[in-house]
């Protein structure tokens, strides 16, 4: 049977979460689907058995993860070898035309900055978790949001994840 890895690096969940609904299109087709954290010790093993790869990361203050990276230049090798996907998780997404490859600077800005250039990639909209966050990550993040006409009250979370469309993205990827 053909297993898919599904790989996340996420802080607040959202990335994992979107993983995870990747994956239950993927055993709906009938293939294995595993979902792991980038920082997983048994990453390297988990990679070593897969045939396919779907790869997330989240954006936080403008950035991805190091581990992305890290993981990247660590298995690049393998990773050129499989069917391998990229998405990226953010709050800009959340807005039209910055919901594409084409229309996120962090997606050209990842490609600028990884040896790997998938073949398929795809942004999604994250979610905004203002009750979890620590004092100053929910006061800069508001401010953030003010600047950008996004919500600030800070008692409300929002999600802005389109989960009909990460399914679809999910099940293309998986027909490929």
């Amino acid at each position: 049977m053909s297993v898919v890895l599904l790989l996340y690096a996420s802080r607040e969940g959202q990335t994992r979460r979107i993983c995870e609904c990747m994956a239950e299109v993927v055993r709906s087709q009938g293939l294995d689907a595993q979902v792991r954290s980038l920082s997983d010790p048994d990453i390297a093993y988990a990679l070593a058995q897969c045939e396919r790869l779907i790869v997330g990361a989240s954006i936080h203050y403008g950035r991805l993860p190091p581990t992305l990276y890290r993981f990247i230049a660590e298995n690049h090798e393998r990773i050129e070898a499989l069917s391998g996907a990229f998405f990226c998780v953010n709050l800009t997404a959340r807005k039209p035309g910055k919901d594409t490859p084409e229309g996120s600077a962090y997606v050209r800005t990842f490609l600028r900055k990884s040896p790997w250039k998938p073949a398929r990639m795809a942004v999604f909209a994250g979610a905004l978790y203002y009750t979890r966050y620590v004092w100053y990550d929910r006061m800069m993040i508001r401010l953030i949001m003010w600047i950008t006409g996004g919500p600030t009250d800070v008692h409300q979370d929002v999600e802005f994840t389109d989960w009909e469309r990460v399914r679809k993205v999910a099940l293309a990827w998986v027909k490929v």
